[in-house]
């Protein structure tokens, strides 16, 4: 009898155990979604300039029509990435394909600024200036926003790497999420590179 109350004790403390890291894990799971939807209203903030900055540079880049239509298909790829990883912000898949679309988005970008340096009566343009400023500040709020996702998917996925981690989370489902790593924007390295 005694035996059978120490055994109720033993499994009653392991089944508290383990549902407590499962726990652990579904709120580091839903604080990954979390992070993931304020990078996402940043993104969509620069998604919406972007279209506004083409715009106002067509008048002045009529030669350079190239370099406006690739930062419009890269805007399209990005959106719609975004849009997929939106739905699944816990897949690798999707991560890694959002992160390889801001990174060719960033440097369309990029090149369109570099451009646009080299054209005084374009810089002097007061939308230009006011987009362009809207721009930066919509980057450095991706740049925090996306740093807040990669540090809750570094707790969760250490919160995996020590035993009984791992065996707890294959039983429940968990997977391993994927960092979001791009290249961060700078007009100033854009414009070295474009003269060198």
């Amino acid at each position: 009898m005694i035996a059978m109350i120490v055994l109720a004790v033993i499994f009653a403390i392991l089944a508290f155990w383990v549902l407590g890291i499962q726990k652990r894990l579904l709120n580091s799971r839903r604080r990954i979604k979390y992070a993931f939807s304020q990078m996402d209203i940043q993104f969509k903030r620069r998604y919406q300039l972007i279209p506004n900055l083409v715009e106002v540079a067509k008048g002045y880049m009529k030669h350079e029509r190239e370099a406006l239509e690739a930062v419009i298909i890269a805007l399209n790829e990005a959106v719609m990435a975004n849009s997929m990883a939106c739905i699944h912000p816990l897949v690798g898949i999707a991560i890694l394909h959002l992160a390889a679309a801001e990174d060719r988005l960033t440097v369309t970008l990029g090149r369109m600024f570099a451009i646009a340096d080299a054209c005084p009566d374009l810089q002097a343009n007061q939308s230009m200036q006011k987009l362009t400023s809207e721009l930066n500040d919509a980057e450095n709020k991706i740049t925090f926003a996306r740093q807040a996702y990669n540090d809750c998917v570094v707790q969760y996925n250490q919160s995996m790497e020590h035993f009984p981690g791992p065996v707890i989370a294959n039983m429940f489902g968990f997977h391993v999420a994927e960092l979001m790593q791009v290249a961060e924007f700078d007009r100033s390295l854009v414009a070295q590179a474009a003269v060198a």
